[in-house]
């Protein structure tokens, strides 16, 4: 039984690893494996009984050898500094594989926001950024929502730091409401990528996409647009599955229908054709080509894996794959487009929110989406010339491992023009 590690040495692990498959210098993960700052912040926030209550929060500054940090601020009650440094450095490894000017960063404050009234979550968030503030900015460090915050804290969040500035910067967040410098292809930017991921990838491995049949575990903002843009490029997405349970259709759902059904009722199970699992995880095991696991992480383990039918897999959550089961997953030769690039749709889009508000100068839906698609594409397909080149010398290698080998090896290239190595 292998021993319990934490997610940053998971991580390390990781990156030692890719430092040695691509035959980078030792310190090329001295550097790496340590951020360059860490900053903890207390923040008081009068409750609405009129109490003070203190939360702790953090901002992680791990590596701008590419540009401005950028990464996400995560509200959860077991965020702790050590999974945000691992987040951060995963945030470095993730912009520079999809070819962003970007390090990698990443924020948290430890609270229940469910437990918190609308008016709390405000002075929460309006809180964090003036915490943070001395350390952000446009050029700087550019933070995004990640769990359990939204564009309306964006929103809050921008306002407030605008505040302190005396003058709008809407560049200093991303994701933001379009009423308010944001971009509407965010909301579905990162579905859209793992189906567009796992497009490229049965193209190249399945000979196609078209016709093939497609499972989506997981339907949140992630899998309903996974699941939509599978259908639209023409697969037959055949199950779908959130908490409620799972719905199969060999006929075809319609995923319009799917993502009415859920906004109205929260639940998928609720959708009127097909058959009704009550197994959420039923999705993961129907007979499929392409499978979408858009949900959680760890929901394909060794103890499940050899349920799992599909040939290509493109993770749309972050970390769905536990490192057993691709191992075992490849020795049978299907496919993993690891999260760090087929979800990578909204820090792309992130990207491109920034660039206009940098300009302020918005391009329409379409034109944004054309450029997504543009970037993506280049991405995935870059990934896997690198795979197959990789799979020519060492038959064993993922294209998870090709894809931290590119990661790194851009930001080794960077740190050595600068003169850091």
């Amino acid at each position: 039984m292998s021993e319990k590690i934490s997610y940053l040495q998971w991580m390390l692990r990781v990156l030692k690893q890719s430092v040695e498959l691509g035959g980078f210098p030792e310190e090329v993960y001295q550097i790496l494996s340590r951020p360059e700052r860490v900053l903890i912040v207390s923040i008081p926030v009068r409750m609405d009984n009129g109490k003070i209550v203190v939360f702790e929060g953090y901002r992680v500054q791990h590596n701008s050898a590419l540009g401005p940090y950028k990464g996400g601020i995560r509200f959860h009650p077991e965020v702790d500094l050590e999974t945000d440094m691992a987040l951060a450095l995963g945030m470095t490894l993730k912009n520079s594989l999809n070819g962003l000017p970007y390090g990698g960063g990443k924020g948290a404050v430890k609270v229940d926001y469910k437990k918190l009234s609308q008016g709390e979550l405000e002075r929460l968030s309006r809180g964090y950024a003036r915490a943070i503030a001395p350390l952000i900015g446009d050029e700087i460090d550019i933070p995004a929502p990640d769990v359990g915050t939204t564009p309306q804290i964006m929103a809050w969040m921008v306002d407030e730091f605008s505040k302190i500035k005396g003058y709008n910067v809407p560049g200093v967040f991303t994701a933001k409401p379009p009423e308010l410098w944001g971009n509407p292809v965010r909301i579905y930017s990162t579905g859209f990528g793992t189906a567009l991921a796992a497009k490229i990838a049965a193209e190249k491995y399945l000979g196609g996409f078209e016709g093939l049949r497609v499972a989506v575990h997981g339907f949140g903002n992630v899998g309903q647009y996974a699941a939509y843009f599978a259908q639209k490029f023409g697969a037959k997405v055949i199950a779908i599955s959130d908490t409620s349970g799972t719905i199969y259709d060999p006929n075809g759902i319609d995923t319009k229908l799917a993502i009415e059904i859920k906004e109205k009722t929260g639940k998928v199970i609720n959708y009127p054709k097909g058959e009704k699992i009550k197994d959420p995880d039923a999705s993961l095991y129907v007979d499929c080509e392409v499978l979408m696991p858009s949900a959680i992480e760890n929901v394909i383990r060794e103890d499940n894996v050899n349920k799992i039918k599909a040939k290509v897999i493109s993770e749309g959550a972050n970390g769905p794959t536990t490192p057993e089961a691709e191992k075992v997953l490849y020795e049978r030769g299907a496919v993993i487009v690891p999260d760090i690039a087929a979800n990578a749709g909204g820090v792309i889009m992130s990207y491109l929110e920034w660039v206009e508000n940098l300009q302020w100068y918005w391009w329409d839906e379409e034109e944004t989406l054309k450029r997504l698609q543009s970037i993506i594409e280049n991405n995935i397909k870059r990934l896997i010339s690198k795979y197959e080149s990789l799979r020519s010398e060492k038959k064993t290698v993922t294209m998870r491992e090709a894809a931290y080998v590119l990661a790194v090896e851009r930001i080794y290239k960077a740190m050595k023009v600068r003169g850091w190595i």
